[in-house]
């Protein structure tokens, strides 16, 4: 049989869950991501597996049941979820009837599964996708700096020999010193000898032409990458969906 909650109970579950913004100081304490899920299934059987499952999950954030019951989605779920990750999870169950219409109105997701793996897999992506990430980016080409060239009155060409990867235009770049970067932007125009080119490859030797920077120096490291977008989280999209 589900678990049991009295009114008393879930008004501290939207305590637990739902703390109010710290006053009196100019930064707002936020909870760190965590997934709350709302577990339903045809059986105790069932729900144990699947919970024994969900618990089994390595993820960088919590993951866990907060709720759990045997029988068909109702509408107490629904509140149930709207308390935490707003994500009920149905195991070889339905909605009783009455319940499918209001679960866009609740802002609740409900996915419904019939095998365990793509449950688990599901829910392991969606817990990747909370943990908090930085940019990243791929390095994609490495130049020594090997002579300087004035270019302009406020520019500069870098003479280059490619060491590793390539240089393209349009790619990101940045010309790092003894000190660390000192100028980052794209690449706009690769010469090699007289003739503009697209791209350079390793062993290369290419010019670099930088507008509005002349402190470059012989020695200084070329470097180009492609920044990576961290995913976007996972947010719950009211409706039922079945897998």
């Amino acid at each position: 049989m589900g678990h049991k909650h009295n009114k008393k109970q879930r008004h501290e579950k939207v305590h637990e869950t739902r703390r109010p913004p710290v006053k009196g100081g100019s930064e707002v304490v936020q909870e760190p991501p965590r997934l709350e899920i709302v577990l339903k299934a045809d059986s105790d059987g069932s729900r144990g597996a699947v919970a024994a499952e969900i618990n089994r999950i390595s993820a960088e954030i919590p993951v866990g049941v907060i709720h759990s019951g045997v029988g068909d989605i109702t509408q107490s779920d629904l509140f149930f979820a709207e308390t935490a990750s707003r994500l009920v999870i149905g195991f070889g169950v339905d909605l009783v009837s009455g319940v499918r219409a209001g679960v866009e109105q609740s802002g609740v997701e409900v996915r419904l599964y019939r095998l365990i793996y793509p449950l688990a897999e599901d829910l392991k992506r969606i817990a990747a996708s909370l943990v908090p990430k930085g940019e990243s980016e791929t390095v994609i080409g490495q130049a020594k700096v090997i002579a300087l060239f004035k270019s302009c009155r406020h520019g500069s060409i870098l003479g280059c020999e490619l060491v590793a990867g390539r240089l393209a235009l349009g790619d990101h770049f940045r010309v790092i010193s003894g000190m660390g970067p000192i100028y980052s932007g794209r690449i706009k125009s690769l010469q090699i000898g007289d003739r503009a080119v697209d791209q350079a490859g390793v062993g290369r030797q290419v010019g670099l032409k930088i507008e509005d920077f002349n402190r470059g120096a012989i020695g200084d490291l070329v470097e180009s990458y492609r920044p990576i977008q961290p995913p976007i989280p996972w947010r719950p999209d009211p409706g039922v969906c079945q897998f």
